[in-house]
């Protein structure tokens, strides 16, 4: 087979250019959705009182978001792989951006969830996307750069979220925290219209597989949930009833074990459904063959269990911050700033030491950065901790979340054909979002339940009454500690909220103990990936095929 060389060195040049600029403009996209899953966090009190809605309505501003956008993860990375991927990217960033305006001048708490509800959509047509991309464009020592920006941008915009909607609640209205969205979006397409190429699956052909497309995301919905609501509803008898109007949940078992029972039973078909048309030679929503693929298959499971540990602990914290500390919205988020630069700094070591270092080893040593960094926490953690003695220790942590976020994507990715990245890549990101929403339910767990029962027995401890004592635990674990304040400002009730800081403190202490252990299991998984390195002729002829696919793929 006979190859066109490449032109002349100056458009060389001028086309390797063109792929950096796109790259930062890929990466402010994913900013865009990773900021907006954070920013509502610090938002919600004023949302709140400006729009008067319920708790039940809080909890869905906030999950709506997630439960959507780990739904449809994978079904928009497969089609954006036949259908272009630079298409899909603008598509999802518009709806993004539209939604945002929509959520910005929400009169209702109804009209704000539905507007969540499809910020859910743009975002899950970006971020496996995004991955795509990357995966197609780069090539060779170029990735592991490539990939340490992307995963640097996730690590640092978390911690940059809770800053900025501190700083726009605080100083403008909590409505700019969707607003801000707009100019961001505009931003982006102009950027990806003009430095990104549209690049799809040469090989595309036929329908797209309806049917596997819907049991992925019923499966993938009922999964997230059942995790998000099982501690609220109750994981098996009916905790508290989800109320529709004037319709309400019948009967004592709770929706969430039927939730996973669909889940299983969606799963299982999606699977048979998926290998038939497989061995038909049709198209199916995802490439079964990838996870014969020892790194692909091995480091989704990696991937989920390190995300389950990451994610759970940026719960926690600000709650803790905020309500057991005392500090306000914009003083959380400066705190947390920490994290973000130590995310940013591990962009740079991995830029450096990404082709001299093999991307396991890497991983390993950003995984061993966030044990100890969140371990540090957990041993600082109580009810007059300094910022001083969180700071060094959310540097560190973030730094590991800097190393292993994007070294672990490119690992996952490395053996996937290109023709296929956009379905390994929502393969890869659905993984993640499954382990943070595990995160999410166990950590939130582990922390309220401690937080609750410690504070249970320090009031009885104290002789306070049973009915008191049960209406102070209910009141504060049902605010996330919020009533600690209002406790604190009766003195009749002064020493119950000493109790209440302790408690929580304690339940924000275990929840950290925990994701330094789910650190340590996904330390272990990343043990399965095989040798820490690759001979340099191996490494060079796998830049040498994917460089080939890849100028196959390109349109």
């Amino acid at each position: 087979m006979t190859t066109t060389p490449p032109t002349p060195t100056p458009t060389t040049t001028t086309s390797s250019r063109t792929r950096w600029y796109g790259l930062v403009f890929i990466s402010v996209a994913v900013a865009l959705i990773i900021v907006d899953s954070t920013i509502v966090n610090v938002a919600i009190p004023s949302i709140v009182k400006d729009l008067d809605i319920s708790s039940t309505q809080v909890q869905w501003v906030q999950e709506s978001y997630t439960l959507v956008f780990a739904a449809l993860l994978l079904v928009f990375g497969t089609l954006a792989d036949r259908f272009g991927r630079r298409r899909m990217l603008l598509l999802g960033v518009v709806i993004f951006a539209a939604s945002s305006v929509l959520a910005a001048l929400a009169p209702t708490g109804d009209l704000l969830i539905g507007a969540r509800v499809l910020q859910g959509v743009g975002g899950a047509m970006v971020l496996p996307t995004t991955l795509s991309i990357i995966n197609a464009t780069f090539r060779g020592k170029d990735r592991a750069i490539a990939f340490a920006i992307w995963g640097s941008t996730i690590g640092g915009m978390t911690a940059v979220g809770p800053l900025l909607g501190g700083w726009l609640t605080t100083d403008f209205s909590w409505r700019w925290a969707f607003g801000i969205n707009v100019p961001l979006g505009i931003v982006i397409v102009v950027g990806l219209l003009l430095f990104v190429r549209e690049s799809r699956e040469a090989t595309a052909a036929g329908r797209v597989d309806a049917i596997g497309a819907f049991l992925s995301i019923v499966t993938s919905a009922t999964l997230v949930f059942g995790l998000i609501e099982g501690r609220s509803l109750g994981w098996w008898l009916v905790d508290e009833r989800i109320t529709i109007g004037d319709w309400s949940w019948p009967g004592d078992l709770s929706p969430v074990p039927i939730s996973f029972a669909v889940c299983v039973v969606a799963g299982v078909l999606f699977v048979l459904w998926g290998r038939r048309r497989q061995r038909a030679g049709l198209s199916t929503m995802l490439a079964f063959g990838l996870f014969r693929i020892p790194s692909f298959r091995n480091g989704n499971i990696a991937a989920m269990i390190v995300s389950l540990g990451e994610f759970g602990i940026i719960l926690s914290l600000p709650i803790w911050l905020q309500n057991v500390l005392g500090y306000d919205a914009l003083q959380t988020g400066f705190i947390l700033l920490a994290l973000a630069i130590g995310s940013f700094v591990a962009s740079g070591f991995a830029g450096a030491f990404g082709n001299r270092v093999a991307p396991v080893a890497i991983v390993r040593v950003g995984l061993a950065a966030e044990i100890i960094g969140v371990a540090g926490i957990a041993v600082v953690i109580g009810p007059d901790t300094g910022w001083g003695l969180l700071v060094p220790f959310l540097f560190v942590y973030g730094f590991g979340v800097g190393l292993a976020t994007a070294q672990l994507t490119g690992v996952v990715l490395k053996d996937v054909p290109v023709e296929q990245s956009g379905s390994g890549s929502g393969t890869q990101s659905t993984s993640r979002q499954i382990g943070s929403a595990l995160g999410i339910a166990i950590l939130g767990t582990v922390l309220f339940t401690t937080a609750g029962a410690q504070l249970d027995t320090r009031l009885s401890d104290a002789g306070v009454p049973d009915a008191q004592r049960e209406q102070v635990v209910s009141a504060v674990v049902d605010s996330s500690g919020a009533a600690i304040a209002r406790l604190e400002a009766d003195p009749s009730t002064a020493a119950q909220a000493e109790s209440a800081k302790i408690a929580f403190s304690d339940g924000t202490k275990y929840a950290a103990f925990s994701a330094a252990a789910f650190l340590s299991l996904g330390f272990l998984a990343t043990l399965s990936l095989g040798g820490s390195s690759d001979s340099a002729d191996t490494r060079r002829r796998r830049a040498d095929d994917v460089e080939d696919a890849a100028q196959g793929t390109q349109r």
